[in-house]
């Protein structure tokens, strides 16, 4: 039996409800989620063409093994991957990801800014 998908519209809607989420359009049409200004944690492609995040260093290389993962372009070297819809993981184990994402960039910000963004 499958997992339930998520759509893109899902992952946005998802994205959008982690503390101190914010959403800008950059490079053409991009979806980006950031937290503290500038700080992304997904980027999601207007056309459907894909959905790219954060993950945990000791994890990088396990999840671009996995069938529908890849480094994300211009950004693997940050530890993000890249997936195309219809995403390779059910809906539970993404928003997991998505939301660790966020929590990943928010510990690398100033330890005042953590507190209200960690909750």
């Amino acid at each position: 039996m499958s997992k339930p998908q998520m759509s893109p519209q899902q992952v946005a809607a998802f994205c959008l409800g982690l503390p101190g989420a914010r959403e800008d359009y950059k490079w053409g049409g991009i979806r980006v989620f950031s937290v503290a200004g500038n700080k992304m944690f997904a980027v999601l492609d207007l056309a459907g063409a894909g959905l790219s995040f954060k993950v945990a260093d000791e994890l990088f290389l396990g999840y671009c093994d996995r069938p529908g993962v890849r480094p994300a372009p211009y950004l693997a070297r940050a530890r993000w991957i890249s997936m195309q819809p219809p995403y390779p993981m059910g809906c539970e184990e993404l928003c997991d990801l998505l939301q660790r994402s966020h929590q990943l960039v928010v510990r690398r910000l100033p330890k005042r800014q953590q507190a209200a963004l960690l909750g």
